[in-house]
């Protein structure tokens, strides 16, 4: 469906939108990172998150897009299939009339009960696009908590001043220093905590 193929972009804009300030005591201590790579930003930095290569990466993103994909295929083929079967419907009534096959008044019947299962049909549809919006936004919605949830927790160690996210196609940052762009430690601690959600259920 077409709004399933727009869910990543969905994703980026609200991502973008989004900026994470996160202000911790100014007390620090050295820490220990969660993940194998520990970024090189100092205690008080700015530092960046581009946040669609994060999602490319973040497996509970990808795992959740895929169900959510599934799920639009599969009401697709089923819409498909009433579908087909209607204009099957609709094509034998036409052949029907056309041979003087049935009277009148069954035409009539027949044609209020197409109508009828027509507007059932197109009722249905918009349904079921309705339900793929809103299950798109708890998508949405979830991985935005995971990693609000994530960074506030990553951030009592790390004291950042400011944590911000970029996309590829609207740049919150112009130019930066690689040294603060903390999305690869970011994606590893994300993965590694789903990883443990998935094993504790």
């Amino acid at each position: 469906m077409k709004n399933v193929s727009l869910i990543f972009n969905v994703v980026l804009t609200v991502a973008v939108i989004a900026l994470f300030v996160l202000h911790f005591s100014s007390r620090s201590k050295q820490s220990q990172s969660t993940s194998s790579e520990v970024s090189a930003a100092p205690s008080g930095s700015i530092v960046y998150i581009q946040i669609d290569s994060l999602m490319k990466q973040y497996d509970m993103f990808n795992d959740l897009k895929s169900e959510l994909e599934n799920k639009a295929q599969t009401i697709q083929d089923d819409l498909s299939k009433k579908g087909r079967a209607f204009e099957r419907d609709v094509n034998d009534f036409k052949e029907k009339v056309q041979k003087g096959l049935i009277t009148r008044a069954q035409a009539e019947g027949l044609q209020q009960q197409l109508a009828s299962r027509e507007q059932e049909l197109q009722g249905l549809s918009q349904q079921k696009q309705m339900e793929m919006a809103e299950e798109e936004g708890v998508l949405i919605r979830k991985v935005m908590d995971a990693l609000n949830k994530y960074l506030a927790k990553y951030n009592q160690e790390k004291k950042f001043a400011l944590i911000i996210t970029t996309s590829g196609t609207t740049n919150t940052v112009i130019t930066a220093d690689s040294t603060f762009n903390i999305t690869k430690e970011v994606v590893a601690g994300l993965n590694d905590e789903y990883i443990k959600t998935k094993n504790n259920k």
